[in-house]
């Protein structure tokens, strides 16, 4: 039997749940915008580098959302790219001569153009933790290894990446519950849906509606129906784990895609997360008002085309389950 060919950078243990990260963030293929240049251009100004880039590592590449000095250059194959190192460590990462470091001296960058010598890469690590990329400054010839202040100042500035990066996501997401907004969830959904098929892995989607919603803003007002969507979004993310995906898809209405999920395990999850929202507290706490939730589950199908078909499968269940009373979580599989 053959043995695997060992790749040539070292993969963050992490890794799936990196790409989800970095896919999540909706960065690649950003068009240019002054904010990252602005950072690109103070990165060169401090470090009197001639290249500059903030780099984001895919599975199979890396994308500069911003550069300086690389001519027009988008992207390297990530077999080659310095910043695959640099984000399987913690901190900044640095190379001062390449040629004479075995991991970089016969890269094709480094003994062909642009002829890199020195590197410094800082990583770009999200709020869940996850390194999506670097900050990293370049040049041509061997420089000593950065100061301890220098690693700071240039992590620092990939921090900076970073925060406006997590800016970008935010505006995305329902400023009252924090979740994803429908079209967030649907462009991720579809993502998720390809990959669901091509690696035959089990995808389920449940959607739900706080049953009655109209009611809390009715008789206690917008402010504690406010209230009661952000705590429910808090429960909500309480079920999920970290690869799922949960998005408010419109007034009382939430989605929930788990990952890897069998109609089984996800309908252990919707009845869990059922019983838990009529013991969540809140105005309506001492009245005669009890929160409660109808839910629709399904799951990817062979002859589904796209996340559409889940997703209008789903919706079907979640109007049988509040046409059958509400308060109930309804299944509805290929062929039903």
């Amino acid at each position: 039997m053959a043995s695997a060919v060992p790749t040539p950078y070292p993969v963050p243990a992490d890794e799936p749940l990196r790409l989800r990260d970095l896919e999540r963030h909706a960065a690649i293929g950003l068009a240019s915008d002054p904010h990252f240049e602005r950072l690109v251009d103070l990165a060169a100004s401090l470090f009197g580098t001639p290249i500059v880039a903030i780099s984001l590592v895919e599975a199979e590449r890396q994308w500069f959302l911003a550069s300086r000095g690389l001519g027009g250059l988008c992207e390297t194959p990530r077999s080659s790219a310095f910043c695959a190192h640099a984000i399987a460590g913690d901190g900044v990462m640095v190379v001062p001569d390449a040629c004479l470091d075995e991991r970089f001296s016969a890269n094709p960058l480094v003994v062909g153009e642009p002829g890199i010598r020195f590197y410094a890469g800082a990583p770009l690590r999200s709020s869940n933790g996850h390194n999506l990329g670097t900050l990293c400054v370049i040049d041509l010839q061997p420089r000593p290894p950065l100061t301890a202040t220098q690693q700071q100042q240039l992590q620092w500035l990939a921090d900076l990446v970073m925060r406006e990066l997590e800016l970008r996501r935010l505006t995305l997401h329902c400023p009252i519950t924090g979740l994803p907004i429908r079209r967030a969830f649907l462009e991720i959904g579809e993502r998720e849906w390809l990959r669901a098929r091509s690696d035959h892995l089990p995808l389920a989607l449940l959607c739900f509606d706080i049953d009655d919603f109209r009611r809390i803003n009715q008789r206690w007002g917008q402010r504690a129906g406010d209230r009661v969507l952000m705590d429910f979004a808090d429960l909500v993310r309480g079920f999920k784990r970290e690869q799922d995906y949960a998005g408010r898809l419109g007034d009382g209405e939430f989605g929930l895609l788990l990952i890897n999920t069998s109609v089984d395990q996800a309908m252990a999850v919707a009845e869990a997360l059922r019983n838990a929202t009529a013991h969540l507290p809140g105005v309506h706490t001492h009245s005669d008002v009890t929160l409660h939730i109808s839910g629709g589950l399904s799951s990817l199908a062979p002859a589904d085309r796209s996340f559409d078909d889940l997703l209008h499968r789903a919706d079907r269940a979640l109007q049988l389950a509040k046409g059958n009373g509400r308060n109930q979580i309804a299944c509805l599989l290929e062929g039903d």
